[in-house]
This record gives structure tokens, C-alpha cells and sequence, in this order.
């Protein structure tokens, strides 16, 4: 029956998970029973990462040996590294970048190939994948610039570590601490597309890298993570325009094109994380000064909720944060990943756990009963 059809697989139950729960309704994003608000507020990222993986919070005991365990990781062999450096040399896309580098990754892993099956072996291998991607993006960033990478130190947090090799320079506790939050706020969101093509990878027992290096892919697209990329060029725009915000935006509207960074699949309200990433674009400007980008958002979002009734995403907000640290726009999908593959890790080792091959079905709808005719009377 064609009402039987969910085009995009909308409101598809595809599967149970323990890991993070929407709702879209009421405007909640839980991470194994703990709402988003405390998580980015008084967790760490590690803290998030020892949750999504083992299901509880780590005592301290149990943070500080997790915290050695990801700092002896972060590490990148030279052959990767060379990749990347030859990479950025090419002018290479940053996520294009990234996909690849992780693809390799797989070739260096010390474990070599292990037993989908295997859980822990599974939480290792996400393990150096997620402490080895900051390490990736940084160095890209900095071949690029014609700049040598900069060692981690084992001392420094996720969060620190990958804002100290990128500029060079440690983060002040501003930098850090709203860096950590927002990675916080972006290390799972149910079965958004790049999860939920992690997961079609790891149903076939494909490896770890295999199917992060597929999520990589799909987040790449600008209806996913390039999303948030899409927002800080819009606010360029409304910029060099020398328009006000709002006529800006009614003028894209009038002209049939999409305001970045509104709208979403799952929430029917505000996304509880475009809240906590105001709260920091606001603390940020204020900090710096420069209330631009933050009074630029402010007008556009109410002008979208008032005249369209639309409210703003995650992206809206993570851009204008991750501008005002001085990030380069085309990283920011790359950061989306950076938190996100925790999410993605944690959902391939659920999926491992009673794996069952996921093969939908489509409704043929060409042609039938054709007659073949050969080459020669065509």
C-alpha cells in the first residue's frame, strides 16, 4: 500500500537502544537516563564518553584511569599523519580529510582484526579512534598553514587538547570549558543519519573503522553536519549585506531560499542544546566585546519562531561558539565529529550485541513485463 511508504524512514522503529532518548514533543535529549542540561554543565566530555560506553558514570578512581587510557592514544602514527600532510597539501576537503584518515587508522591499530563480536576488544578500538580524531583534525589544520602538528599532552583534557594542538597554545578556562560542553552537547543524538549508517555498517560485522569511516561520510553532507558550517557563512552574509538581520532573512524567504539552521526532523520545540549553545555564543561575546554574530542570531531566531513558527537547531548556536574561538569555518563539521564519534562507537558496539543484518525493503515501481529484444533490433 502506498500509505505504507515512510519516505527518509520517518518514525521508522528500526531498533531498541539504552544510549540516548528524544523528545522531539517536549524539547529533551537524555544520555542513558541523565538530561543534556547536567551533562554540559557539570560533566566532561570523558565523563560522557565512560557513560555512553559502560552505561554508568565513572567514580573518580575509574575517570583518572580512563583519562590515562585516552591520553595514551591520542598519538597518531607517522604513515596516518603523512596521509593527512599530503592531504592538505592537495587542498583537500576537512572531512574528505578526516574519512580518509580514519580509514587507515584501521591499518594501525594494534590489535589488528578482532571479533565484532567482542565487546571489549570493540570498546578499545573506539577508544583509539575517538582519542586519535582530535589529533587528525588539528594536524590537518596546521599542514595546511604550512605548520608542523603539535604533540598532545597527556596532561590535558579532550577538550583542551585538541584547542592546544590546533593553535599551539594552551586554552584559557573560558576556551575549555565551553569547548567541553559543546562536545558534550553533540556525542549522540538517537539514530540521526551518520549513527544510524554506523549501524547498517556494523550489522553486516563489518569493523569499528569501517563504520565510523561510513558515519564520517554521511555527516560530511550539508544536511547533516555541514549544517552547522551552512549557519556562520549565512551570518557572513548577512554581514557583508550591510542589511538588518531580519530584512535579510525575509528577503531569502521571498527569494525561495532556506534560512540556515531552523528546523528539524525530531524537535517540534527549540532544541535543548541550541539553549545551552546561546547561553555560550552570549558569554562569549560578551567576553570578546563584539555582540555582532550574537545580536545577529538573536534577531533572525526571532524573527523565524515569529513569522514562521520554526524554532533554531543545534547548529544555529554551535557555529557562532565555535567562530568567536577562532576555529576556521570548514572545521566545524570535522569538531561535530570529533565529539560524535563517541555516539557513534557506543551505538556500533550496541548494535554488535545481538546483531541482526539490517536489510530494508523498497516498492518497485518501473516498468513490468518488458520484452527483451537483442542488441541487433534495438
Amino acid at each position: 500500500m502506498a500509505d505504507d511508504l515512510k519516505e527518509g524512514l520517518e518514525g521508522v522503529l528500526v531498533a531498541e537502544s539504552s544510549l540516548s532518548y528524544i523528545d522531539g514533543e517536549e524539547g529533551r535529549l537524555v544520555y542513558r537516563g541523565y538530561g543534556i542540561e547536567d551533562l554540559a554543565r557539570e560533566a566532561s566530555y570523558e565523563e560522557v564518553l565512560y557513560l555512553l560506553w559502560h552505561g554508568e558514570l565513572p567514580t573518580r578512581e575509574e575517570l583518572e584511569t580512563f583519562d590515562e587510557e585516552m591520553s595514551a592514544e591520542r598519538t597518531v602514527d607517522a604513515e596516518v599523519l603523512d596521509t593527512v600532510e599530503a592531504l592538505a597539501a592537495a587542498d583537500a576537503e576537512p572531512m574528505a580529510a578526516l574519512r580518509t584518515a580514519v580509514s587507515q587508522l584501521s591499518s594501525t591499530d594494534p590489535a589488528g582484526p578482532t571479533d565484532p563480536e567482542d565487546h571489549e576488544a570493540t570498546l578499545e578500538k573506539s577508544r583509539r579512534i575517538t582519542a586519535k580524531v582530535p589529533t587528525i583534525v588539528a594536524a590537518f589544520a596546521r599542514y595546511r598553514e604550512g605548520d608542523e602538528p603539535v604533540e598532545p599532552r597527556e596532561e590535558l583534557s579532550h577538550a583542551e587538547n585538541f584547542l592546544y594542538m590546533l593553535n599551539d597554545e594552551e586554552p584559557d578556562e573560558t576556551a575549555a570549558e565551553t569547548f567541553d560542553a559543546a562536545l558534550v552537547l553533540h556525542a549522540d543524538h538517537g539514530l540521526n543519519a551518520s549513527t544510524f549508517s554506523a549501524m547498517v555498517t556494523a550489522s553486516t560485522l563489518s569493523d569499528v573503522h569501517s563504520a565510523v569511516t561510513s558515519a564520517i561520510g554521511t555527516l560530511k553532507g550539508g544536511l547533516h553536519g555541514g549544517a552547522n558550517q551552512n549557519v556562520m557563512e549565512m551570518l557572513k552574509e548577512v554581514d557583508d549585506s550591510d542589511k538588518d538581520p531580519v530584512k535579510w532573512a525575509k528577503d531569502a524567504l521571498d527569494e525561495g531560499r532556506r534560512v540556515a539552521g531552523f528546523g528539524h526532523r525530531v524537535y517540534d520545540v527549540k532544541d535543548p542544546r541550541a539553549f545551552i549553545l546561546g547561553e555560550f555564543s552570549e558569554s562569549l561575546a560578551e567576553e570578546a566585546g563584539d555582540m555582532k554574530w550574537y545580536d545577529y542570531s538573536i534577531a533572525i531566531e526571532e524573527f523565524m519562531q515569529e513569522e514562521k513558527g520554526i524554532p533554531p537547531n543545534v547548529d544555529f548556536y554551535s557555529a557562532t561558539t565555535y567562530y568567536q574561538m577562532d576555529i576556521p569555518i570548514d572545521l566545524f563539521t570535522p569538531i561535530f565529529a570529533l565529539s560524535r564519534v563517541g555516539g557513534w562507537t557506543a551505538h556500533v558496539a550496541e548494535q554488535y550485541d545481538g546483531n541482526r543484518i539490517m536489510r530494508p525493503r523498497a516498492r518497485y515501481v518501473g516498468p513490468e513485463d518488458r520484452e527483451f529484444v537483442p542488441l541487433d533490433e534495438r
